[in-house]
């Protein structure tokens, strides 16, 4: 596991431990929804990249934040699972800055 509020996470013990201490700070979720971008499908593969808008409580502070989110599904029985998830925040706007005038 990647992020989560600190370095990079390996085995099944320290994954388990560091996603249920994130899951504690967060609380109190008012509004949550998912506007999708993409979407795609192969055989028993598919993907969705949309951005998740959530209002929510952490550590007891009221925040909304909007992440742009990546999931990667595989087909197995015939259901669809998650097998990847990445999210992270928006960055600042990175547009190029409007060409100086020379006149």
């Amino acid at each position: 596991m990647f992020g989560a509020w600190g370095p990079c996470k390996t085995g099944t013990d320290e994954v388990t431990r560091i996603s249920r201490w994130v899951a504690s700070r967060f609380s109190n979720s008012t509004s949550y929804s998912f506007e999708l971008v993409a979407a795609g499908v192969s055989g028993d593969l598919a993907y969705t990249v949309g951005y998740e808008r959530n209002m929510t409580s952490i550590d007891g502070k009221s925040t909304e934040y909007t992440l742009r989110v990546t999931h990667v599904y595989r087909r197995e029985d015939g259901e669809w699972k998650i097998v990847h998830r990445h999210g992270d925040v928006m960055p600042a706007d990175q547009s190029p800055p409007a060409e100086a005038s020379t006149t």
